[in-house]
Order: structure tokens, then C-alpha cells, then sequence
């Protein structure tokens, strides 16, 4: 044998060394790979009788779960991480684990489920006297007098709030509620001294969001409640800001600003960095139900995705609020005009769509053929006058159409108008329109390809939106002349258009969840909608753009959501003893589905009549919200009843109802359409011929003590409706009555394709107690 020399050897086992060392690393890089947060829920009682011995004063049943996890693999490069625990209403944690510590948790004894977080998404002046809200100044109005004295408090969970605006001063209101929990929690450019007696609470949650890989640019963001994207600030003040004279933006939709319940108390969680992790979301709405708010607003979630009730832990957080006498409302997403994309669609949380009011800021663009055109603009500089019109190749390269970054050419746009349409990739209208600027346009026409809706933005330079219809007249003008040219006139702010309007970009039914509930439940204002801002973001949140303002218009779902909970605060206000479930009937039932002209709400995906799967049972009426004659009540049993009606087996309902044991003969008996709900939702076969399906319901008498009411019904179209007894007679209040209601399916040639709409009343003097039938 040849002896190896000693710097032969040292090779070797270098080599070795860095094999390991790089076998090493890829096992630690597929460990974390594997990783994903969860959201694990086990049964408390089982947990602790099996750690007992490991539990302690400084290490809680969930650190000593986690910890017996540590060996399970010795592959495993990380031990498990956690992030959150749940104590009160919820027994559970939230914990970054591995697939393999995963599968060890799943076999413990006690252990319910384990749900991957996901990220979401965040989703007025003139709305409130739209909404006929008033007694500012005097006069009578649910804004009166002892109306106000109350402190009702809302919970806003969304992307923080900018504590300093004048919306959130605190000026006559009464000290902070002795029953609140809640704090004040110090992070960066916020401490406990900016909260005062309207800003009661802040807390800010992220670990859900660093563990799914995200990162906080704090260049651009706040680790703290405090507000860097306006979204938050914007909603809160909405629903709860206070009275603000000579609000506008750059001069448009001026007049007075106020929250719908604007002496309301307000609670900022934020939850949204800008993306929103579902751990941090239900952390969030846990602790705002230990703090003691009394209304949930939430302006966040995702795209349509079904999935049922127990699966989805924002639904669960929400179930858990609404035992607590706690009102939930969610904006249903704006993913429209397209069908079954509604979310946040739980029957004990109010779905909310959105909507137009009467004011609008009309532009006009005359071309050269003659023909004109209106659309929108907050522009309210001078007109520009017969310039040339570019678009696609006249503007640039491929991509030019969709003012893709890049894609325009300053040679060829320069001092012209620029057509930009919407693209695959994501881009807001203040994005495309800055594109648009750094060209060197004179301005930008914002075309629209998904219905007539005007909701615009404030752009970087002179614009104007178009909806659909005059977007394709605009373009088939441009492609079929040599020399196209323009002239855009703005107008300012207008006020007394037909309204409401469903928005076309409002997502709509059916709920794909729950079929048997029709979703939304309402529509409310949430399009054009001027609220507070923060005094450092700009309108557009653009970086580039500098200007600054105090008060924003922007338009979604996220918009009428908070209008919806601030008009549930001033009803809690007034009927303290009211359950989540009776507002919500309200609010439902009062409803309308006439415009201010005299006619159906219209939809702007078409101009077609909207039905329920767009506005729900129509448009928020906070006067006669607040005296609705009936209301449909529901309580915690009623909906557990609901879920076993559904199917659900014991472990899924236990989510719902810790110690749950097993659903009961009657309640399996159940059908899901029993559910005392304030609308029908009857599904047919296709195929079936005179199906007879019959549902009950029970109304409680809040109006007057001795009242007759009698029934009126619209059936849907081939449908016959039968209701017993068609006469209600009440002797006091608070007394219930039921009733049910057969719907009959009437023999057909051909299977029912569509949907139908029709709606049952109840009326009694100048009470109109109304429920949507489909």
C-alpha cells in the first residue's frame, strides 16, 4: 500500500465536511420548504390531562404541545414555532409546524384540526343624508338628542388608522366605558397618548403575516396600529368618524363629513401589512371580543373561494363574536359582475354589497366625429381642447394598451391623450395613469370592459373613466380614423342622479357555501365614497405622488361594509337588548329595492334590473331599520341546528361549539331552509315537476303591541306560493308568531335554467316587513 501524504487526507476529509455540511443545508432548505402556519384547534380538556406533568405556570398547555413535537424527526431543522394562542372562546394556537410535526399533532388525543392560513386582501359627505340621516343642527333624526348618549363601540379590523384626524377627535364625547378591556399598544410613530375617548383601542397583529415568507417594508410601512395605506383610516371613519365640516377632495363632493354613527366609540385592529394573513385576522377578532366592542367591521377577504363554514376560521371568529352579542358585518368582495363569487357568506354575518349614491363628478369627452361621451373625473382643471387620441401601437410597443410599465412610447404620446384599457396583470387606474404621466401625456382615458360603473381614482393627471358601452364607441372611433382627436370637459360635482346603483365590480351570489341563504344580504353605498385619510399617503398611494390630503374618495365593498356596521351601532344604540341576529332582520327587512326615481335598482353590469344575488334584500334604511315592526330572531342553538342540518358531523361542529357532543334526532330532521332566516332560498331539481317544498318562520313583534298583519305575495316565476296563516294577530310585545310557506314547482316543458326572484311582505298600517324569495 502507498501511504497517503497528510494534505491528501486533509482533502479528503475537507470534501467530506462540505458534502455533509451541503447535505445538511438541504435538508434544513427542504424542512423549511415544508413549512406552513396552521391554525390548530384541540380540545382543552383532553390536552391537559395528557400534559399535565409538562404544564406550568411559565409553560401553558400549547408551548408543551409544541415542545413534544421537537423530536419527532431528527431530520427536522426547525422546531415548531408559535405565533398566537387562544384561550378564551376558542381553545387552539396558531403555529408554523412542519408536514411531518403535522402529522405527529394529528395523532394526539384531542387534537380537532389543523387549518393553513391564507392571505386576503383589503376588499363618505353625501352618504349619510343619502341614507337619510340627520339632527345634526336641531331637527328630529335618529342623530337627535339622546339618541347620541350611548357608547356603543365598533371594532375595525383592517390596516390600522391614523389616529390625529380630526374624524377620531374626541371633543363632547363622555369618558371612555368602564366595561372596556381593551389598550392602547405602543409600536413605530404611536403610543398609548394617541388614543382618547373616541379612539379607545389599538392593536396591531403580524406574526401570520412574517410566517407565511412575508416581509414589512418599514420604509413605506408602521409596525404599529398606525395607518401607511389609508384603507383603515378610510373604513373607520365611515363607520364611526365624528362630524367634520367642509370635507372634500381638491374641491369636489365638499360638504360635511360624518360616520353613520358618528359619536360611536372606535377600536382599530390592524391586521393588513398591505396583505392580510387569515391567523392575524382571527387573532384579531378574538381579542376585539375579550376587549368588549359590540359591532365588527370587517372590509377584507378573499376571492371566491367556496368552502364550508368549518373550514373557514373567519367564519368560526365571526360565530364565536355573535354569541357574544356581537354584530358582524363583511364587505362580499369585488370580484363582480360575475356569479357565485360573493365570500364572507355565513348566515350569522351581514354580507354586504355595494352601490351608488346620487352625487357624481361627470367629464365629458367630445370626439372628433362629433359624438360625446360622459364619464367621471375628479379633475378640475381646465378642459383640454382637440387633442390627438393614441392607443395600442399609435402609443407604443405591445403592451401599450394596458399602459404596462415600459410600453409607451414618449415620442408618440407626448402632449396627446392616451387610451388605457385593463389588463391580466394587476394594475390600478392611478398605476396605468402614472405610466401615462411619465410619458408625457396631457391625459389618460380610463376605459372600462366590465360594465358601466364610474368608480374612479385619483389620477396623477387629467382623466376621465368611461364605462363599458363608451368605451368601445371611443376605441372602434379611434381605430377607424387616421387622425383621432379629443376634447374632455370636467364638470365638477353634480348631485340628484338616480340612485342606487348596483356596482358592477360588487361580487354576487348564489352563496356556493350555503346555497339555502341568499347572498349578499344588503347593499349599501360604496362607490365614490369621500372619507378620511392619513395626512402621509397620498390619494393615489402612489410614491411619486405628492400631494397630500385629509379626506379621499375610493370606491369597493370595503366602502359599504363600515356604512353598514356604523347604522348596526346606532340601532344597538337604541335597542340595546337587540341580539346581532335581530339587527341584522332590521336592517334586512326594511330594505328597498326602488330607486329615488321611482324605479327597480338597476345594475351597472348592464343596466338590467338587479336581483338578490347582486343587492340581497335591497338597500340599507337606517330610519325604518330602527323601527322594523318584525324581526326574524335567531340564536346560537338555532344556527348549531342549522350546521347539523347541513351535515356537518360532530368533530367539524365542535369547532362552533366546544364539547359538542352529537346533533339530535330533530335537528338532523331539519332542512337547511329552516332556518330563521330573513329571505328564502328554495332550489329545485332542474328536472322536477310540482315539487312541493315547505318552510317555517318566526317573527317577533317589536312595533306595536296590538297589530294585524297581513301577508302580500310576489311568487317567482314558475313557482306557485302558499303561506298559512296568511294573518298575524299580536296582543303585546315581544311576541312570536309562526308561519310557514309552501313553494310549489310548477310543471314545465323545459328545466328551469335561471334563477327566479319574487318576495312575501308582511304589512301592518306603515309597517312593510319584506323578505327577498328565490
Amino acid at each position: 500500500m502507498v501511504a497517503m501524504k497528510i494534505t491528501d487526507v486533509m482533502k479528503i476529509i475537507n470534501a467530506a465536511m462540505m458534502l455533509l455540511l451541503l447535505a445538511l443545508m438541504a435538508a434544513i432548505s427542504t424542512a423549511s420548504a415544508d413549512e406552513q402556519t396552521y391554525i390548530v384547534r384541540m380540545d382543552k380538556t383532553k390536552i391537559t390531562n395528557t400534559y399535565s406533568s409538562l404544564v406550568s405556570s411559565t409553560k401553558p398547555w400549547h408551548q408543551a404541545v409544541l415542545d413534544s413535537l421537537i423530536d419527532v424527526s431528527s431530520m427536522e431543522a426547525t422546531p415548531p414555532e408559535l405565533l398566537y394562542s387562544y384561550e378564551t372562546a376558542l381553545s387552539g394556537f396558531a403555529a408554523k409546524l412542519s408536514s411531518k410535526q403535522l402529522e405527529s399533532l394529528k395523532n394526539m388525543d384531542g387534537f380537532m384540526s389543523a387549518v393553513p392560513n391564507k392571505m386576503l386582501s383589503l376588499h363618505t359627505t353625501r352618504s349619510p343624508l343619502f341614507l337619510g340621516l340627520t339632527g345634526m343642527k336641531g331637527e328630529k333624526g335618529p342623530w337627535s338628542g339622546s339618541n347620541l348618549h350611548s357608547d356603543v363601540i365598533i371594532g375595525v379590523v383592517d390596516s390600522g388608522i391614523w389616529p390625529e384626524h380630526v374624524s377620531f377627535r374626541d371633543h363632547g364625547l363622555s369618558p371612555v366605558p368602564e366595561r372596556w378591556r381593551g389598550t392602547c399598544e405602543k409600536g413605530t410613530k404611536f403610543s398609548p397618548s394617541n388614543c382618547n375617548k373616541k379612539l379607545i383601542g389599538a392593536r396591531y397583529f403580524y406574526g401570520g403575516y412574517l410566517a407565511a415568507g412575508e416581509k414589512i417594508n418599514e420604509t413605506n410601512e408602521y409596525v404599529s396600529t398606525r395607518d401607511a395605506s389609508g384603507h383603515g383610516t378610510h373604513t373607520a371613519s365611515t363607520a364611526g368618524g365624528n362630524f367634520v365640516e367642509q370635507a372634500n377632495l381638491f374641491g369636489v363632493a365638499n360638504g360635511s363629513a360624518a360616520g353613520m354613527r358618528y359619536t360611536a366609540r372606535i377600536a382599530a385592529y390592524k391586521v393588513c401589512w398591505p396583505g392580510c394573513s387569515t391567523i392575524d385576522i382571527l387573532t384579531a377578532m378574538m381579542k376585539a371580543i375579550e376587549d368588549g366592542v359590540d359591532v365588527l367591521t370587517l372590509s377584507l377577504g378573499s376571492t371566491s373561494e367556496a368552502v364550508p363554514y368549518w373550514q373557514d376560521y373567519l367564519a368560526i371568529a365571526s360565530y364565536f363574536a355573535f354569541k357574544s352579542g356581537i354584530f358582524v358585518a363583511f364587505s362580499a368582495g369585488n370580484s363582480g359582475p360575475w356569479a357565485y363569487t360573493a365570500v364572507n357568506t355565513a348566515p350569522w354575518i351581514m354580507t354586504v354589497a355595494a352601490s351608488t349614491i346620487d352625487r357624481s363628478f361627470p367629464a365629458i369627452i367630445k370626439l372628433g366625429n362629433g359624438e360625446t361621451f360622459e364619464g367621471s373625473s375628479f379633475y378640475t382643471g381646465k378642459a383640454l381642447k382637440g387633442l390627438p387620441i393614441v392607443y395600442g401601437k399609435t402609443a407604443g410597443v405591445t403592451g401599450a394598451a394596458h399602459c404596462i410599465p415600459g410600453t409607451l412610447n414618449p415620442k408618440l404620446v407626448k402632449g396627446k391623450l392616451v387610451i388605457c384599457e385593463p389588463g391580466d396583470e394587476y394594475m390600478t387606474q392611478s398605476e396605468r395613469g402614472e405610466q401615462v404621466k411619465l410619458a408625457g401625456a396631457a391625459g389618460i382615458l380610463v376605459m372600462s370592459t366590465a360594465g358601466e360603473d364610474l368608480a374612479n381614482e385619483p389620477h396623477v393627471l387629467p382623466d376621465i373613466l368611461l364605462g363599458t358601452s363608451s368605451s368601445k364607441a371611443v376605441i372602434k372611433y379611434v381605430n377607424s380614423t387616421k387622425a383621432p382627436i379629443g376634447t374632455i370637459v370636467f364638470k365638477g360635482t353634480t348631485y340628484g342622479n338616480r340612485a342606487p346603483k348596483l356596482a358592477a365590480f360588487s361580487s354576487r351570489g348564489p352563496n356556493l357555501a350555503g346555497p339555502d341563504v341568499i347572498k349578499p344580504d344588503i347593499t349599501a353605498p360604496g362607490v365614490d365614497i369621500l372619507a378620511a385619510w392619513p395626512a402621509e399617503t397620498s390619494p393615489s398611494t402612489l410614491e411619486s405622488d405628492k400631494r397630500r390630503v385629509s379626506f379621499n374618495i375610493v370606491s369597493g365593498t370595503s366602502m359599504s361594509c363600515p356604512h353598514v356596521s356604523g347604522i348596526a351601532a346606532l340601532i344597538k344604540s337604541k335597542h340595546k337588548d337587540w341580539s346581532p341576529a335581530a339587527i341584522k332582520s332590521a336592517l334586512m327587512t326594511t330594505a328597498y329595492t326602488i330607486d329615488n326615481k321611482g324605479k327597480p335598482i338597476s345594475d351597472l353590469k348592464s343596466h338590467a334590473l338587479a336581483t338578490p344575488f347582486g343587492i340581497g334584500s335591497g338597500h340599507v334604511d337606517p330610519i325604518k331599520a330602527s323601527d322594523p315592526g318584525l324581526i326574524y330572531d335567531i340564536t346560537a342553538d338555532d344556527y348549531i341546528s342549522y350546521l347539523c342540518s347541513l351535515k356537518y358531523n360532530e368533530s367539524q361542529i365542535a369547532l362552533f361549539e366546544e364539547g359538542f357532543i352529537e346533533c339530535k334526532k330533530e335537528q338532523l330532521a331539519m332542512q337547511p331552509g329552516d332556518l330563521n332566516y330573513p329571505s328564502f332560498a328554495v332550489n329545485f331539481n332542474r328536472k322536477a315537476r310540482n315539487v312541493t317544498i315547505t318552510y317555517k318562520r318566526t317573527v317577533t313583534n317589536v312595533g306595536i303591541p296590538k297589530s294585524t298583519y297581513k301577508v302580500s305575495v310576489e311568487a317567482p316565476k314558475g313557482a306557485y306560493v302558499i303561506v298559512r296563516p296568511k294573518v298575524l294577530s299580536f296582543k303585546k310585545l315581544n311576541q312570536k308568531l309562526s308561519y310557514k310557506v309552501s313553494f310549489i314547482g310548477l310543471s314545465r316543458k323545459k328545466p328551469v335554467v335561471n334563477s327566479a326572484f319574487g318576495s312575501l311582505m308582511w304589512v301592518s298600517g306603515n309597517y312593510r316587513v319584506k323578505v327577498p324569495l328565490q
